[in-house]
């Protein structure tokens, strides 16, 4: 017999994962709602012709292709085989599992353009697939919290984003954490003054600092053309220090403020610094100008962020940016959007090893009701049915049992009360109801059961 298993980069959540996970949306959709944003989904698939050529050439690789139904081969000749993948992979898949939230909103909004209210702010919580290698902090399923605004080129957006980032963090208990932006216009500005090489290559290469260092990225550089100088040049750009302010002023005197892409960078950073302080935040020692971030997704034109819980060893736990074309390629040209996400799996492994999870119980449950003979569904049943109608969870235990078995049960999944109904409680017309973390006991009268624990 073959034993079972599951995909690399997949995971099983038990009931107490649930819960927590259920913890960590709860916060991330008050937050997400009290802003103004509306809920959406879209499909798990989409078509390729969606989803290739918005994430660079690296992402995608990693895109999961679903092969057509039926003999998905019947299309593909010798010669479509002699010449790769490539060639053949349009005749044998048309979908594949979407790569992120934002691609597939951009394609909502432009087939429902004659339908919505711009901007149109949503909010969208669902999993997502990459074909990557699996790690800790980095799966092949997982779940993205996505908060977008289109049709507005206000950088009031960007100045949300910082605060509904802070406040869902503050929320979870995570109070150590760097919220990192730069501007796209920066890093093209850096390209300018470099005076050399590839600028995808450059944003691609420097987008991997953290990951491969400065050696790494030195030699990369160097084998994608770039000169000893040109690496010189950009290492004292990137090495800037001081406050917020202060790196955007030592950008400008580096020469950033004679490129129109520099100047627009500093500007809108400036101004996303100015309406925070307007917006009352308070973390400023939170907010870092980090012109290392890259944000490798080829879409992003503006202002980009990402998140780091500065106490645990992870990778970013959100990030996002301003795109100002991204449904052009939709046939919607000129609609500007700006969002951000949330990974509910980075957020919840670094809640974890933080122990910063409360104590969470198998189940909703929050009384058993006791089974001692064939007469106890009877009389439990119906008190069952208020019990439930009142809007407490309940359950009646399935089976005549021992009543030391019972305890255990509820005790084992959380249930924090246990309802005895024994044939004395039942003859007398009360109720005895047992804590369970205490051990305490009460008796009520049979009557009386339902509004006590209702105002409880």
């Amino acid at each position: 017999m073959q034993k079972p298993s599951i995909p690399k980069g997949t995971r099983d959540f038990g009931p107490a994962q649930v819960a927590r996970r259920q913890h960590i949306f709860n916060i991330i959709r008050r937050t997400f709602e009290q802003f103004g944003y509306a809920p959406l989904e879209t499909p798990t698939l989409e078509n390729l012709s969606v989803l290739t050529g918005k994430y660079g050439d690296e992402g995608d690789q990693l895109l999961f292709k679903v092969l057509n139904s039926g003999d998905f081969a019947k299309d593909v000749t010798a010669e479509d085989l002699a010449e790769g993948s490539r060639k053949m992979l349009p005749k044998v898949a048309e979908k594949g599992l979407r790569y992120d939230l934002t691609v597939p909103f951009a394609r909502y909004v432009a087939m429902n353009r004659g339908t919505l209210t711009f901007p149109f702010r949503r909010y969208q919580m669902q999993p997502v697939w990459r074909a990557d290698r699996p790690q800790r902090g980095r799966y092949r399923e997982f779940y993205q919290c996505d908060a977008d605004v289109v049709g507005t080129d206000s950088l009031l957006c960007e100045a949300e984003i910082v605060l509904m980032m802070a406040q869902v963090l503050g929320g979870l208990g995570l109070h150590d954490f760097t919220i990192k932006i730069n501007h796209r216009g920066i890093l093209r500005g850096m390209h300018e003054a470099l005076g050399e090489g590839s600028e995808t290559d450059l944003l691609v290469t420097i987008d991997k600092l953290d990951k491969i260092g400065v050696d790494g990225v030195t030699k990369e550089l160097t084998e994608r053309g770039f000169s000893d100088a040109a690496v010189g040049r950009l290492f004292e750009l990137l090495g800037i220090s001081g406050d917020y302010s202060d790196k955007l002023n030592q950008l400008q005197a580096f020469g950033l403020g004679d490129s129109a892409d520099g100047t627009r960078g500093i500007r809108e950073l400036s101004e996303v610094q100015e309406l925070l302080i307007a917006s009352n935040f308070k973390q400023f020692e939170r907010l870092e100008f980090d012109p290392t971030l890259a944000r490798g997704l080829s879409y992003y034109t503006g202002c980009i962020f990402e998140v780091k819980i500065n106490n645990v060893q992870m990778g970013s736990v959100s990030g996002g940016g301003r795109y100002d074309n991204l449904t052009g390629s939709f046939g919607l040209p000129g609609v500007s959007g700006v969002g951000f996400s949330f990974g509910v799996d980075r957020l919840y492994d670094c809640l974890e090893a933080l122990d910063l999870f409360t104590q969470t119980s198998e189940t909703p449950t929050r009384c058993l009701l006791t089974h001692f003979d064939a007469a106890s569904p009877q009389a439990a049943l119906p008190l069952l049915a208020e019990l439930r109608a009142a809007g407490i969870p309940s359950e009646l235990y399935p089976d005549a049992k021992k009543l030391g078995v019972q305890f255990k049960y509820a005790d084992a999944k959380g249930i924090p009360l246990v309802l005895i109904m024994g044939p004395e409680e039942v003859a007398q017309g009360v109720v005895k109801v047992k804590i369970m973390q205490s051990g305490e006991e009460k008796v009520l009268p049979r009557a009386e059961v339902v509004a006590a624990l209702t105002a409880e």
